[in-house]
């Protein structure tokens, strides 16, 4: 197993991450036909790195940075055992290092990082169809819990 460095991203890691955020893009178009063609953006990287509620980790071997997720604070809905939750999203390892344990290694960060906070739920969204990412994360102690269903209409 390679040396894996997971640490706080920083707003000089920024032209890397909004590659890796294309390459989430381009992981889930297959799964969902409603994204808008050519470059979108999901996620304002700068205001999450800067934010106090929020934790953005790259992962690094040699130097190289290879992954990166985040933590964002989020209250739960009153009805909940739980009053608030970590919010985990921005989940990338690049292709050639996938199978090598950086994804397990970004979700122990987060999730000590959300630990540190009090935070005692972590939640995730991934595509019903997506069933590498939904092995992975499953492998990782996550279990479903709500599918969101859509409907077309013409």
């Amino acid at each position: 197993m390679k040396n894996i460095t997971v640490r706080a991203a920083q707003k000089d890691d920024i032209e890397t991450l909004l590659t890796f955020e294309q390459g989430i893009v381009e992981a889930e178009r297959p799964f969902d036909s409603t994204l808008k063609e050519g470059e979108i953006h999901y996620y304002d990287l700068i205001q999450l790195i800067e934010n106090p509620e929020a934790e953005v980790v790259v992962a690094e071997i040699d130097g190289e940075l290879v992954g990166s997720g985040y933590a964002l604070i989020k209250e739960a809905k009153s009805y909940l055992k739980h009053t608030h939750y970590a919010y985990l999203g921005f989940m990338y390892v690049k292709p050639q290092h996938r199978g090598q344990g950086v994804n397990k290694a970004i979700l122990e960060a987060l999730k000590e990082w959300a630990i540190s906070r009090n935070i005692r739920e972590i939640r995730l969204e991934v595509y019903d169809d997506n069933t590498i990412a939904k092995k992975a994360y499953e492998k990782a102690g996550f279990k479903g819990n709500l599918l969101e269903m859509r409907m077309e209409l013409e």
